[in-house]
């Protein structure tokens, strides 16, 4: 509860939110989701259902001249048994775009996951309150960004002035498909993931459908984007198929097909990139799946190697390598009927040269300095004058 009674409680409602695709009603409040119920309906997979309800570029925007804002939450925090403990999500807050504030949530629910036995157990915890006070008094926008890592019931809002939904800014919706390393893993905050920074580069309103393990080309994921409104649209795809070692080639090249095909159903002309794999030393040449590396556990620190065989190419097991000159082929093939189609090496984001300056910690996920970089390239390469995404319309 909160100690200023004299703060108003304003009902969390669908206008203060961006960046969610649904609202679940529970017993504490609101759960934002990334994915729409139906999709979730037809998910039996357990990382992806955690991966979505992580609120992953989803956040509250309102108008106010508050001061103080308060918002109660109840996270769910994840533990890897035998790893170092993992930082609290962090919530970003903006003033008319313009980090304001930084905080982090005590209490909360507790996920336990063993990667060596493949179990996961949740022990229930107490709602938490961040507050940032301080604020200038005159009207302004605030934005709230919640974790990007950490699934996040909202409970309440309270501020010490009235507040209301912002209007449509006029911003281009800019909606991404990505993996882990779309979904934000090891960036700093859920502003400085790169998808949040290369939005807030390149003018965009961003819709984050980065899935942590999770893009695997499911047809449910392209019905979402399907449905859901965009003005501009990416999808970068390739190192789960990898680490899951979910497919061959031989299923690969119709089920890329077949997600591009369902995305334009409901955008037909909607500029969208198809973004391949940023480099990744360990699965260029050599298939997944990826493993954790039990030598780097035993001493606290959580890694991952390739497990496939270099070898088994030649039967169609896929490597990053393999997926690029696929998604190459593809989108020049398709590019002939479609012309608002557009491909976009995911080298040019981090590659050889990055590799060496900047090598991925645990071999599979960016820094939070990477994310940097991957942000600042992806708005010069997509969304400068006259490229694929640009504000200004795609160059063609």
């Amino acid at each position: 509860m909160s100690p200023h009674p004299q703060l108003t409680t304003t009902p969390l409602t669908a206008g203060l939110l961006r960046g969610a695709l649904d609202l679940e009603r529970t017993e504490h409040g609101l759960l934002p989701h990334r994915l729409p119920a139906r999709a979730r309906a037809q998910n039996t997979d357990g990382q992806l259902a955690m991966a979505e309800s992580q609120p992953s570029g989803v956040r509250i925007v309102l108008r106010t001249r508050a001061t103080l804002v308060e918002l109660d939450t109840l996270p769910t925090k994840r533990v890897y048994a035998g790893a170092p403990p993992r930082p609290d999500g962090v919530y970003d807050l903006l003033v008319d775009g313009r980090l304001a504030g930084r905080a982090g949530v005590e209490g909360g629910n507790t996920l336990t996951i063993d990667l060596a036995a493949g179990s996961a157990v949740v022990r229930p915890g107490p709602v938490g309150t961040v507050r940032f006070d301080g604020l200038p008094p005159e009207p302004k926008v605030i934005e709230i960004w919640l974790p990007h890592d950490e699934t996040t019931e909202l409970v309440a809002l309270r501020t010490d002035a009235p507040v209301e939904a912002v209007p449509d800014r006029g911003r281009p919706v800019w909606m991404h498909h990505g993996s882990s390393i779309s979904h934000g893993t090891d960036a700093a905050s859920p502003t400085t993931t790169w998808p949040a920074l290369a939005a807030a580069l390149g003018g965009a309103e961003l819709v984050n459908l980065g899935f942590g393990g999770s893009a695997l080309l499911d047809q449910f994921t392209a019905r979402a984007l399907r449905d859901t409104p965009a003005d501009r649209i990416s999808v970068k795809a390739g190192i789960n198929l990898v680490n899951t070692d979910a497919m061959r080639l031989r299923a690969f090249t119709p089920a890329v097909h077949g997600f591009l095909d369902t995305v334009r159903e409901g955008h037909p002309t909607t500029p969208l990139l198809v973004v391949s794999p940023i480099l990744c030393p360990i699965h260029e040449d050599t298939p997944g799946p990826s493993a954790p590396d039990h030598s780097a556990l035993s001493e606290g620190r959580l890694t991952f190697r390739a497990a496939g065989d270099p070898s088994e190419t030649a039967a169609g097991k896929l490597t990053l390598s393999v997926i690029r000159g696929e998604l190459a082929r593809i989108v020049e093939q398709r590019a002939a009927e479609d012309p608002h189609l557009y491909y976009l090496d995911g080298r040019e984001l981090y590659g050889e040269e990055d590799s060496a300056e900047l090598p991925l910690p645990d071999a599979l996920h960016p820094d939070a300095a990477t994310h940097r970089r991957m942000g600042e390239r992806f708005a010069r390469l997509a969304f400068r004058t006259g490229g694929p995404l640009a504000v200004d319309g795609p160059c063609h």
